[in-house]
């Protein structure tokens, strides 16, 4: 079946099952392999993307339930002003380990930023739980929301 999805700005026609999970459209059609693959059960966030600004677990996600929704993927996420934060914020305190996880923490970070602009710790824990880091990287991962916030408001910027 066809269907019509809008990725990081752009119109894609695809012809796949519409049960397919967001995930594989993105890495196998498009070709798009920033989204990761960790669980296949929305348990671990490596999948996460946007949908019209909204952190989603895209493993679980039918293309049929896309709809017209504006999906980001970690490849445009720095042309947002939070996503551009959140990157430069995770460069400068080594957030990265082994680095699988990140693209889906980074986009969970930069959704939070985006609807929250000032998050306190229990924020970040709440938006950031359903991301696994088997490096243990959480740390310095909060650290670099804070600093990402703290960009975001002497920038005059925020979202």
């Amino acid at each position: 079946m066809a269907f019509t999805i809008k990725v990081n700005g752009t119109e894609h026609r695809v012809d796949v099952d519409g049960d397919t999970p967001l995930l594989w459209v993105l890495r196998d059609v498009l070709g798009m392999t920033g989204t990761k693959f960790g669980c296949g059960m929305a348990l671990c966030g490596a999948c996460t993307v946007h949908l019209n600004g909204v952190a989603t677990r895209s493993c679980v996600m039918p293309v049929e339930s896309v709809g017209d929704a504006a999906v980001t993927t970690i490849e445009a996420i720095g042309k947002t002003t939070a996503g551009r934060n959140i990157q430069r914020a995770w460069l400068d305190l080594e957030v990265v380990q082994c680095g699988y996880c990140q693209s889906g923490q980074i986009m969970s970070a930069s959704a939070l930023l985006a609807s929250n602009p000032h998050p306190n710790d229990a924020d970040i824990d709440d938006a950031m739980s359903g991301n696994i880091c088997r490096c243990g990287t959480y740390v310095r991962a909060r650290e670099a929301i804070k600093r990402a916030a703290q960009a975001s408001a002497a920038s005059g910027k925020e979202g």
